[in-house]
């Protein structure tokens, strides 16, 4: 590092430092609602400021979470109405201890923690018009997503299959990287071809914790770092995306999902309940059966609305206080170092250290607590490199939204891998740096020009987190 660049760098980290109140606490990314919990179960905790009567309102949350649904008709009548078609059977099926799932490997069956978006371009007055709601067209047989499972009696969908190419990066020193990038195929299609014109995106479940959090962040605040324009020609251009509010019947900033294409927790929980398992609430009344598909049609249900809304406002609950694990070796002097090479990159544009929940009085644990979640939750280009070529929304088919860097380095000790990015192709942290591209090219760049023992700061910081 040269004497300007680490000026610049010390500058940042001074800023930054600056502008957070002398009560903010770095080591509680979460605010009073972290946990100190390290370990296997480091994602599943409540948050730690949650009274002991609204810790039962968890449990029960958590309960519906965790626990599998099974076929209609049962017993079981309040978790009952599986499919008819699925690509789990609980919500921890691909969130395993509410962490990150991983992409299909060889020798499984089923893709298990990772699903395939469908939707095809909107070509008619029409479905320009829908897209106002619904942000995509759907594939006309299969629907948006593919579900490679199904109940007795129906047929699943198709196969989910991954092969890789090796792309090589090198690094300014020569040490060389190589990477894998995907290709995805569907086979076993059992209700006929696709549309010739089929858009599909790979997706594995997100972490879970800190969700409530994010949720509290105010628009103004979220705002205050869109740039759409890049009107200080930094070459960051973050936009937040404008989705569908269905409750409100509005279009509101969209935060949760690889393209922020949800609004909150409710809607994006329904959504799964929807789309992974086959099950309708008030959000989504009908099973994701298309016309071509008979006998899902026909199969029995568990009910006209198989998730209640006090099951889903449960999971809410839950989802809302799922607390954040303390950062871990802030005094380390390697940590230290490689933020501020994480800084001296800039990736702190895009991956915004700290904002202040909004006042929420209904929810207190989450109410105006200074958090550190690494994201600004906006749209980014991030290239050709990472694309699917898939809009959904405003999300054009290069952007993604920035996901947040908190719990980062439990990964591995909660799922046992480090699989990142939007579909797993990153098999850790430093691949997933080297796919950056588009707006973050120029810090994929700085990376590039540091030395072993930086890069190995950089990781180490990012560990942290």
């Amino acid at each position: 590092m040269n004497k300007m660049q680490l000026s610049t760098a010390l500058k940042t980290t001074l800023l930054l430092l600056i502008s957070l109140p002398s009560w903010a606490d770095p080591a509680k990314p979460g605010g009073e609602t972290t946990t100190s919990k390290t370990g296997p179960n480091a994602f599943s905790m409540p948050a730690s400021n949650l009274d002991m009567l609204k810790r039962m309102d968890f449990s029960v949350g958590n309960s519906f979470f965790r626990n599998p649904w099974v076929i209609a008709p049962a017993t079981t009548d309040a978790r009952d109405g599986l499919g008819p078609l699925f690509n789990t059977n609980a919500c921890q099926g691909c969130h395993i201890k509410d962490g990150r799932g991983k992409p299909k490997e060889p020798g499984d069956q089923n893709a298990v923690s990772m699903l395939v978006r469908l939707s095809i371009p909107a070509t008619t007055a029409e479905q320009k018009q829908a897209l106002i709601q619904q942000g995509v067209i759907a594939e006309p047989t299969y629907g948006g997503q593919l579900q490679d499972m199904s109940i007795p009696g129906v047929q699943p969908e198709g196969q989910i299959n991954i092969d890789y190419q090796e792309v090589a990066v090198t690094f300014k020193d020569g040490t060389q990287v190589m990477l894998r990038k995907p290709n995805l195929t569907i086979s076993q299609l059992n209700y006929g071809p696709m549309h010739p014109d089929v858009m599909m995106s790979a997706r594995v479940a997100p972490v879970m914790i800190g969700l409530g959090l994010l949720e509290s962040i105010s628009e103004e605040s979220l705002l205050a770092n869109a740039d759409p324009e890049d009107s200080n020609n930094d070459g960051i251009s973050g936009r937040a995306n404008r989705v569908w509010h269905a409750a409100s019947q509005q279009t509101v900033i969209g935060r949760f999902g690889w393209k922020a294409g949800q609004p909150t927790l409710m809607q994006q929980n329904a959504g799964a309940f929807a789309g992974d398992m086959g099950l309708t609430s008030s959000v989504n009344l009908h099973d994701d059966c298309t016309e071509k598909q008979a006998d899902c049609l026909k199969a029995p249900n568990g009910g006209e609305l198989e998730v209640s809304d006090n099951i889903l406002n449960f999971v809410e609950f839950y989802s809302q206080h799922l607390a954040v694990p303390a950062r871990r070796n802030l005094d380390d002097k390697q940590v230290q170092q490689g933020e501020q090479l994480f800084n001296q990159a800039n990736c702190q544009s895009c991956h915004v250290p700290s904002f202040k929940t909004a006042k929420r009085p209904e929810l207190p644990a989450l109410s105006e607590q200074l958090i550190f979640p690494y994201s600004d939750l906006l749209l980014h280009d991030m290239g050709p490199g990472l694309a699917d070529n898939r809009p959904e929304f405003l999300a054009n088919g290069q952007e993604w939204r920035t996901p947040p860097l908190w719990g980062l380095g439990y990964t591995q000790e909660v799922n046992g891998h480090t699989f990142l990015l939007h579909d797993g192709r990153a098999r850790n942290i430093m691949e997933a740096i080297l796919w950056h591209g588009g707006e973050a090219e120029a810090a994929k760049q700085q990376v590039l020009g540091f030395s072993q023992a930086q890069r190995d700061a950089l990781i180490k910081f990012l560990e942290s987190l």
